[in-house]
């Protein structure tokens, strides 16, 4: 069996880069999710190992010294970080996504240039905004950091292999999978 591809997703927070993962996961069963580790606490309904690895701030700089990660980083003030062993075996039985932000999308076209990059950009700012708003769960502090993180994000997407907007979840998904598909040829 050949070694599947890994494939990063980036984009701001809010613009839809769980429900476009989630497209694609209905659509390509044989696709596999890279679940990161996190500082964060949960969501309302998130669920330790499948959404991510919710863990502590010791435990995980405990991991970053133990060399634990295939990239990690920091911002809106928790750490985020994709487990290197996971990402490794899940390969092995073929392609993976990692849902990543840009710095860490550098760390892993580091450790593995033949890694793709592709980025989401939302239709417009204003767009992005409603979203995050939508969510509920941010307060407005919250809110304000991820615009201004949002603005450096997108500023990245030079830097990637591939730029897609998610102006509709399902276009947006089949358009990762056309790309994925032809990663293959």
């Amino acid at each position: 069996m050949s070694k599947g591809k890994l494939v990063v997703i980036s984009g701001a927070s809010g613009v839809g880069k769980g429900t476009v993962l989630g497209r694609m996961m209905e659509k390509r069963e044989d696709l596999s999710f890279s679940v990161s580790a996190t500082t964060r606490p949960p969501r309302p309904n998130e669920i330790d190992g499948v959404h991510y690895y919710f863990v502590t701030k010791e435990r995980f700089e405990e991991m970053i010294r133990e060399g634990a990660f295939l990239e990690y980083d920091s911002h809106n003030t928790y750490y985020y970080g994709t487990p290197r062993r996971q990402a490794e075996e899940k390969m092995e039985r073929g392609d993976v996504l990692l849902d990543i932000e840009p710095n860490g999308a550098r760390q892993v076209k580091q450790a593995a240039p033949e890694a793709t990059l592709i980025f989401i950009m939302p239709p417009s700012r204003e767009e992005l905004e409603r979203r995050l708003r939508g969510r509920g769960d941010t307060s407005e502090d919250q809110i304000a950091m991820r615009l201004k993180r949002a603005v450096w994000e997108m500023e990245q997407r030079w830097w990637y292999d591939y730029i897609v907007v998610n102006d509709d979840a399902d276009r947006c998904a089949e358009e990762i999978l056309n790309i994925i598909a032809k990663l293959k040829d």
